[in-house]
């Protein structure tokens, strides 16, 4: 028994390297935004178009990638999404030489094909590898850990790269495209040569008789895939509007605030959800996923409300996770208090994603496999809710836009509280 543990450690370790690369391609879309906002002349809600191609490309892909994951197995889906995901950023880099907004969508709602399909991977693998239950969380938060740090440093980095977001161009963020490039090309190669283990392909042939029963037959399941799809657009739309408010035109209390800046400010709300991650992994095998996410649920929604309703006027020096010249560091930016509260933020959406995933998925057994598929079609969220949080902030402003985000924190508590508990026992899982 003690050996087959070892011999798990390096595909958790690969596994917690495919969280990073999610992390750096998808977090791309949110500097993107402000610089396609500028570079096109485009409205919060077109600027919010590549995030939501790269998140609907969920809707359509999650489904297959989830036959996929059944069919050719974890290593084979994780490989073929490497390949999608050099080419979707490949496009990226693409767009910014021929000054091509449809390519730049494009390229985008391609990348979140192969972010769908290493997600349909990664979770699923960790949970198994945990043994489901707590420990199974505990590891998804450990990879989400991961996540976080490329979610901080792709604001920071591009954020400095453009500089003046009044000037920003496609072509000024190349050196964070060529690194996802880098980044997927090792990673291709390190798991070619891994071995990865494959408990769903061994049950191929059990599973090959039609079952009356799918991951749709149980009532928290289905009800978990509507808090993730609302999950990830909380996510993204807190970072995202917080970035477009600093790089706006708007008089933020007398502030000037440029692409350093904000990158710096959203840099720092993924840092926290890092530190948010590696604290619910410490704790995850003690404290349940239902406190948990009932508990950040109430806190989030707490601090959003203290976000619209503090004054423009009252301007704090925050601790920023920032990047210039003599490197990256910490340093100090003045912002308006409700910019302090957003980011905070961060702690709170930091251990969601696992705790839902970990409510949906529990007792479901032989359908986890196909489930973690279905799961990652609602991932679209991510580019669905930012959509419609644009559409408010271009008619009633940026902070009224996060009413939008106090909603679907509402759900989440009442996910929490009520819609995780299983009452669908008497279907067979073996």
């Amino acid at each position: 028994m003690t050996q087959e543990k070892k011999n798990y450690v390096l595909p958790i370790a690969m596994m917690f390297a495919l969280f990073f690369m999610i992390s750096f391609v998808t977090g791309l879309q949110n500097p993107m935004g402000v610089i396609v906002k500028n570079q096109f002349g485009a409205s919060n809600f077109m600027s919010q178009l590549g995030n939501a191609a790269n998140f609907i490309a969920y809707l359509f892909m999650g489904i297959p990638a989830g036959m996929l994951l059944q069919r050719i197995g974890y290593k084979k889906t994780a490989l073929l999404a490497i390949i999608v995901g050099f080419c979707g950023v490949g496009i990226s880099f693409l767009s910014g030489q021929l000054e091509s907004f449809p390519v730049y969508l494009s390229g985008a709602f391609i990348s979140g094909f192969s972010m769908c399909m290493l997600n349909t991977v990664v979770n699923p693998m960790l949970n198994t590898l945990g043994g489901g239950g707590n420990k199974g969380n505990q590891l998804i938060q450990f990879g989400g850990s991961i996540n976080s740090i490329g979610a901080t440093i792709v604001p920071v980095l591009v954020g400095y790269l453009i500089g003046d977001a009044s000037r920003a161009s496609i072509n000024g963020a190349n050196p964070a495209l060529f690194l996802a490039m880098g980044i997927f090309a090792l990673a291709f190669l390190v798991l070619f040569f891994v071995n990865i283990p494959e408990p769903h392909m061994a049950k191929k042939e059990a599973t090959q008789v039609k079952d009356k029963y799918s991951p749709f037959s149980f009532r928290h399941f289905i009800m978990g895939t509507i808090a993730i799809f609302l999950y990830v657009g909380i996510e993204v739309g807190i970072p995202n509007f917080v970035n477009l408010y600093m790089t706006s035109d708007i008089n933020i209390g007398g502030l000037a605030m440029d692409a350093t800046i904000a990158g710096s400010v959203v840099g720092t709300y993924w840092f926290l959800m890092l530190i948010g991650r590696l604290v619910g992994a410490s704790v995850g095998a003690k404290i349940s996923s239902k406190l948990m996410l009932s508990f950040v649920a109430i806190l989030g929604g707490v601090l959003v409300l203290a976000a619209i309703f503090s004054p423009v006027s009252t301007i704090i020096s925050m601790p920023v996770f920032q990047s210039d010249t003599s490197g990256i560091s910490f340093g100090l930016a003045h912002v308006p208090i409700s910019i302090v509260f957003l980011t905070l933020c961060g702690l709170c959406t930091s251990v969601m994603w696992g705790g839902i995933f970990n409510l949906a998925v529990e007792g479901l057994g032989k359908y986890t496999a196909a489930a973690s598929g279905f799961f990652m079609v609602m991932v679209c969220g991510g580019g669905i809710v930012p959509l419609l949080q644009g559409v408010v902030a271009d008619h009633v402003g940026y902070m009224a836009s996060y009413w939008v985000i106090l909603g679907c924190l509402a759900y989440l508590l009442y996910y929490a509280l009520v819609g995780c508990r299983n009452v669908n026992k008497n279907i067979p899982v073996e």
